[in-house]
């Protein structure tokens, strides 16, 4: 089933600073393009870090004004990664001490929702992308990637007739009724087996573009139980050819 890839919704006009672009250029490039963070790359064009607004604003804030004295009182040989980290932020004079490493990155070709996943997973609110060399080609945000549920909705009703129902299950069109209402996809109709109405709902979930299914539909043949016992059956069988 075809998804759509990263590359389509990529940004490939990237704003981005090497290691030794200064902090005051690094803020001015945030301010004039109005974004919240940029790659930091090496002389390869490959991604080693990323700079935030947040990195910036730890750099601030743990400078110490002009009547100010700063106190360690723990020595650094006692402090922790983070801490240490931290530390090295609010000396920073460059986008290499600001920058947060190693990134996290995907490809052209991850699908969407694999981004997606590694946004939410890694709580971040861009992703640099790279090509097959590792190579940056564009960036991808949070706004970008919501625009797969922009799709159409009978766009998404053929693609789950013509790659779901058709060609993965074999089932005639009329066997089966989609409608979609914003996104929410509804499955209507009698199948064969219980296996295909679970498998037809769990792949509809995976179209781009849907937000949910409304499984009504319905089945001849219970095959829970068959499918269970050769399950069963398998694991017995592995279990006695490890023992011979």
């Amino acid at each position: 089933m075809k998804h759509d890839k990263v590359g389509s919704v990529m940004t490939t006009d990237v704003v981005n600073a090497t290691s030794g672009t200064p902090f005051k250029e690094v803020a001015r490039l945030l301010a004039d393009h109005r974004i919240s963070g940029l790659p930091v790359l090496d002389e390869d064009d490959k991604v080693i870090g990323v700079v935030s607004e947040t990195d910036l604003m730890v750099r601030q804030a743990a400078t110490a004004g002009p009547y100010e004295h700063r106190h360690r009182t723990t020595p650094m040989g006692q402090w922790t990664r983070g801490a240490r980290r931290q530390a090295a932020k609010a000396d920073a004079r460059t986008a290499g001490d600001l920058m947060s490493a190693p990134p996290v990155t995907v490809h052209a070709e991850d699908t969407i929702a694999a981004a997606a996943r590694t946004m939410a997973e890694r709580h971040v609110e861009r992703l640099p992308v790279l090509d097959v060399e590792n190579r940056l080609v564009g960036i991808v945000t949070r706004r970008d990637l919501l625009r797969v549920f922009l799709r159409p909705d009978p766009e998404i009703r053929q693609e789950v007739i013509d790659e779901v129902l058709v060609r993965a299950l074999w089932v005639p069109p009329s066997t089966v009724e989609v409608s979609v209402t914003e996104g929410v996809v509804t499955l209507t109709g009698h199948m064969e087996r219980q296996a295909e109405t679970e498998i037809a709902v769990s792949m509809t979930r995976q179209v781009d573009g849907v937000v949910d299914v409304v499984d009504q539909l319905t089945h001849r043949v219970d095959d829970a139980r068959v499918r269970g016992e050769q399950a069963l059956h398998g694991a017995a069988d592995d279990w006695l050819r490890g023992g011979t």
